[in-house]
C-alpha cells in the first residue's frame, strides 16, 4: 500500500465510523460492533491489498489501547460532576462495580477450570476472569448519551470504576506470587491504591495549577502528554495509573470542591472554565478515533473459525449467565431501586481485548509464559463481548418502549417501517431525546448557569 493509498484508508474508516455513531443513536447498537465487523470484512475482502498481517499486530493494538484507555477514562471523569447529594449513588456504583468485579471473577475461573481441558489452576483461572469481567466505559458511556438523571450517571461511574479498579485487580494478580496467601495479595493491594492515590491528588493540584498559568496557544496536547508520561511511569513503577488520570480530571472538572479556602486564591476559575471546555472537545475526538482504530484493528485480528465452534459457545454462554447473574444479585442488594436497563447494560470490550493481549505477550523470568492456558480458545472472548453487547442493545431499545424489530428494520435501506399504521415511514431518530455529544455537554452547560 502506497502513502496516498494509506490516507484514502484511513479517512475512509473515520467517516464510516463517524456513520456507525448516528446509526447507534437511533438503534442502540453498540458502534463497537460495528467496527469490529468492519475490520473482519477488510481482512476477509482486502486483506492483500491492505497488509493486514503488519496492521493486525498485538503490539500496535496494545498501544492504541492503551491511548485510548487514558482519553477514556479523561472523557470520563471530566463529564463527572461531584455534589453532595450524589455521594450516595457514587458510593452504591463503586461497590457494586468492585462486588461485581470479585463475584464475576471467581465465578468465571471456576467456569474455565471445569470447562476448558487442562491442569488450570484458580490462579490461572483468575488471570483470565478478570478481563471478561471487566465492564467497557469504552462501550457505556457513548451507549448512556439516550438516559436520563439517575441511571446515566450511574453507569457512568459503574463501568469507569469497573475499568479502574479490573485493571489493578489484574495488574496486581499478575505480578503477585501464585504461592501468596489472600490476605497477602490484598496487603499490597490495599498499600499501592493508598499509595497511588495520595500521589495522584499532589500530581493534579500541580498540574490544575500550572495548566491555568498557561499563556500560549499550545497548551492541551502538552497537558495530554505530560498525562501520557505520567501513565507510562506509573505503569513502570507498578502504580495504579488510571487514578492518577481519573483524579486529574475529578479535579479539574470540581474546582470548587478541591479548591477552597487558602487553596481557592490560586486558582482562577473563570480561566479554567473556557480551558475546560476546550479540553473536553479534544478528548472526545481523540477517545472517538483511537476507539475507532482500536476496534477495526482488532477485528482484523479476529479468526471466524471459532464462532462455528458449539463448545467455545456453551463456554461463552455459560460466562455470560454468571456474568448476568451476579449483577442482578449486587443490583437487587445494593442500588435496590428500579434497575431496569442498569441490569441489562454490561458489555465488554476494549479493556478485556487489551488485557488479553497482555496475558498473550507476558514472559516469566525463565522466559516462559506460565499464565497462558493452553486450551482457552480466544472465540470465547469474542462472543462475550458480542452477546453482552447484544443484550445491552436489546435491552436499551426495550427501554425505550420501541419495537425491537422495527428499529432495526427501519435502518435497512428500502425496508419500510409503519408501527402506527398511518402509512408513513416511521422516524425512529425522534425517540431519543438526546444524542451522546448533547448529553457530554450537559454537565459544562449547568456549571455555567450556575
Amino acid at each position: 500500500m502506497n502513502t496516498y493509498e494509506l490516507i484514502i484508508a484511513v479517512s475512509a474508516i473515520i467517516i464510516i465510523s463517524f456513520v456507525f455513531n448516528i446509526v447507534a443513536k437511533r438503534t442502540n447498537i453498540p458502534s463497537v460492533l460495528m467496527l469490529i465487523a468492519l475490520g473482519v470484512c477488510i481482512k476477509e475482502f482486502a486483506g492483500s491489498k491492505f497488509s493486514t498481517e503488519t496492521f493486525a499486530d498485538p503490539g500496535i493494538l496494545e498501544i492504541i489501547g492503551n491511548v485510548g484507555l487514558v482519553m477514556i477514562v479523561l472523557e470520563a471523569a471530566l463529564d463527572l460532576n461531584l455534589k453532595r447529594d450524589k455521594l450516595g449513588m457514587i458510593f452504591r456504583s463503586f461497590f457494586v462495580a468492585l462486588l461485581a468485579l470479585v463475584g464475576s471473577a471467581f465465578a468465571i475461573a471456576y467456569i474455565i477450570m471445569f470447562a476448558i481441558p487442562g491442569d488450570t489452576s484458580l490462579y490461572q483461572g483468575l488471570i483470565y476472569a478478570v478481563p471478561l469481567s471487566i465492564m467497557s466505559s469504552a462501550i457505556i458511556i457513548p451507549s448512556v448519551g439516550g438516559l436520563k438523571g439517575h441511571k446515566k450517571e450511574f453507569m457512568v461511574y459503574e463501568s469507569t470504576f469497573s475499568d479502574i479498579l479490573g485493571i489493578m485487580f489484574f495488574y496486581f494478580l499478575l505480578g503477585a506470587d501464585p504461592n501468596a496467601s489472600t490476605a497477602q495479595i490484598a496487603g499490597d493491594v490495599a498499600l499501592n491504591v493508598v499509595e497511588t492515590v495520595v500521589l495522584s491528588v499532589i500530581i493534579s493540584y500541580i498540574l490544575v495549577y500550572i495548566f491555568q498559568k498557561l499563556t500560549t496557544q499550545v497548551k492541551l496536547f502538552l497537558v495530554i502528554s505530560v498525562l501520557m508520561l505520567l501513565y507510562g511511569l506509573g505503569k513502570k513503577f507498578h502504580l495504579s495509573s488510571l487514578l492518577i488520570i481519573l483524579t486529574f480530571g475529578l479535579i479539574l472538572n470540581n474546582t470548587h470542591i478541591f479548591f477552597r479556602g487558602r487553596l481557592n486564591k490560586i486558582v482562577n476559575k473563570d480561566t479554567v472554565k473556557p480551558i475546560l471546555h476546550d479540553f473536553h472537545i479534544l478528548t472526545l475526538e481523540s477517545a472517538f478515533v483511537v476507539r475507532t482504530f482500536f476496534f477495526v484493528l482488532f477485528g482484523m485480528f479476529i479468526s471466524l473459525g471459532s464462532i462455528v465452534d458449539w463448545k467455545v459457545a456453551l463456554i461463552s454462554l455459560a460466562i455470560v449467565v454468571a456474568l448476568f447473574v451476579v449483577r442482578l444479585i449486587l443490583l437487587k442488594l445494593i442500588e435496590r431501586r428500579d434497575i431496569v436497563p442498569q441490569l441489562y447494560i454490561a458489555p465488554r470490550g476494549l479493556i478485556t481485548i487489551l488485557l488479553f493481549f497482555v496475558i498473550d505477550g507476558h514472559v516469566d523470568k525463565d522466559g516462559i509464559n506460565h499464565l497462558k492456558i493452553a486450551n482457552f480458545d480466544t472465540g470465547i472472548l469474542l462472543f462475550v463481548i458480542l452477546i453482552t453487547s447484544i443484550v445491552m442493545t436489546i435491552g436499551l431499545i426495550a427501554y425505550r418502549g420501541d419495537n425491537i424489530k422495527n428499529v432495526l428494520l427501519s435502518q435497512v435501506p428500502g425496508i419500510k417501517v409503519d408501527k402506527n399504521k398511518d402509512g408513513l415511514h416511521d422516524d425512529f431518530e425522534k425517540t431519543i431525546e438526546e444524542n451522546v455529544e448533547n448529553s457530554d455537554f450537559n454537565s459544562f452547560s449547568n456549571d455555567e448557569s450556575e
